[in-house]
Order: C-alpha cells, then sequence, then structure tokens
C-alpha cells in the first residue's frame, strides 16, 4: 500500500488551494449548512469511489478485506478460477473445492463451461443464505470435518481446491487432511493458503474454527509436502505463471500445484 503524502495535503491547506478549504473555513461566507452538506456529499462521493473498485483501497473488495484485517483465500480462489481453466484446462472437469465458504466458490465454478463442481464446506453455516442451504440439500456442497477421512473415493474429482481451512488445522491433522486431499483427486491439487502476516479470524469467530489462523511460510509448507509425500506439479505450475503473468494477475495467497496420489 503507497503511503498518503501528508506533507502535500498540508501545504494545500495551509496554501488555500485544498478544493474544500473555503467550506471548511470557519469564517466562510457561506451558511453552515452548505458547510455541512458539501462535507457529507464529499464523505459520501469518497465512500462511492472506493467500492467501486477504483478506489483507494486496491480495486477489489479482497484488498479491502486484507485493509480490515479480514483476509480470505476463499475469495482469491474466486478471482484465480480463470486462471486456473487455463493451466488445469480438461482437469477442470469435476473439481472439489474444500474450505469456508464454498457455495460461493461452487457456484462461480458452476458457471464455467464443461466444468462440474462440488464443495465440502468443514465449518458452522448456520448464517449460509437459501440458495446455499439449497446445495447442501441437494448434496453439491457437504458440511463435514477435515480432520476425518472426506465421504468421497478415490479419485473421485479431476481437481481438489483447498484454501483457508489448512491454515486453521494444527500439524497433527494436516497429516491427516492433506493426504485425504490428495487421495480424492486424479489429476491434481491445489492449495490456496495465506502469507505470513496476514490476519485471519477476528476473536468472535474462533468458536468456528477452533483455534486462530497459523500462516506459515513457503519453505514449511515445501518441506511438508515432502514429508506427506506429495511432489510438485511442475507443469501446472508453469501454465499457472504463464497465464497469471498475460492478465497481470498477482496472487494475494501462497499457491502451491500438487500431484495426487498415484
Amino acid at each position: 500500500m503507497s503511503r498518503r503524502q501528508v506533507s502535500s495535503t498540508r501545504r494545500f491547506v495551509d496554501t488555500g488551494n485544498f478544493p474544500f478549504a473555503g467550506a471548511l473555513h470557519s469564517k466562510s461566507r457561506s451558511s453552515p449548512l452548505l458547510s455541512v452538506g458539501l462535507i457529507l456529499l464529499g464523505a459520501f462521493l469518497l465512500i462511492a469511489y472506493a467500492y467501486s473498485g477504483h478506489g483507494i483501497f486496491g480495486g477489489n473488495k479482497e484488498a479491502l478485506n486484507r485493509f480490515e484485517g479480514d483476509f480470505s483465500c476463499t475469495l482469491e480462489v474466486q478471482r484465480a478460477i480463470p486462471i486456473l481453466k487455463k493451466a488445469y484446462g480438461d482437469s477442470m472437469r469435476k473439481v472439489l473445492h474444500v474450505g469456508p465458504d464454498s457455495c460461493s466458490v461452487v457456484s462461480q465454478l458452476l458457471k464455467e463451461e464443461e466444468t462440474e463442481a462440488w464443495g465440502v464446506e468443514p465449518y458452522d453455516i448456520e448464517d449460509a443464505d437459501a440458495k446455499c442451504k439449497n446445495a447442501i440439500h441437494k448434496g453439491i456442497v457437504r458440511v463435514a470435518d477435515i480432520k476425518f477421512p472426506l465421504p468421497y473415493r478415490s479419485k473421485s474429482f479431476s481437481l481438489v481446491i483447498a484454501s483457508d481451512a489448512l491454515d486453521y488445522l494444527s500439524p497433527k491433522y494436516l497429516n491427516r487432511t492433506l493426504p485425504e486431499l490428495a487421495r480424492v483427486a486424479s489429476d491434481g491439487l491445489v492449495i490456496f493458503a495465506g502469507y505470513p502476516g496476514q490476519q485471519r479470524a477476528k476473536v468472535a469467530e474462533l468458536s468456528k474454527f477452533g483455534r486462530p489462523a497459523k500462516m506459515r511460510s513457503s519453505s514449511w509448507w515445501i518441506r511438508f509436502f515432502v514429508q506427506t509425500s506429495l511432489d510438485e506439479n511442475e507443469a501446472a505450475f508453469k501454465k499457472f505463471e504463464q497465464a497469471a503473468s498475460k492478465r497481470s494477475y498477482k496472487p494475494a495467497c501462497q499457491v502451491f500445484h500438487l500431484n495426487p496420489y498415484h
């Protein structure tokens, strides 16, 4: 995030060149009501501009979430879907997403041509909307504790995508969950994990996730993948990087491309 030029702003006010200086000046000839109206109008326009996607918050809602300390790699998955399509091609035909707010990811994936999608929601969904509850009722999205075996046969999906959920698991449970994700994938496994320093789960949400998120470095993840006998999917990694470069896409999360168990 770029620094605000505080000194320049102050200089504009001091010299009388700041656009709203006249409205804010106590000796202004304008009526107090007009001054208040101008201030409210300016604040409204600033907020609208920021939320429109071109303002000071980086051009997307994900940046706003990071700014407020409520970061989500699940949102990043939705942004990355076109890049994943380029990288995995036909392997996007049957996709399983595992992570919080899986209904949103599945809904986005189903908009893609020749793509079927399912989801696993590891956490409480009491606040889910009607559309999400309908997907759960139909079995498209399942609510399941990922610390235990997944309710699918081996190689049930061509591609498995996991986001956010693994950051909340201790190594003890990761040793169980990660091999399960690889077991149900036939072509590839993609992990979206937060960078060290990113914030997740406000205090009020800890009862939902069970523990604060642990943001781990790429070197930690690579060592863990080796320990669980998971290899990098080099071909998919290169295609993902090429597609991301062409679209000027820079992931806000760590993205790992892994081969499933054979």
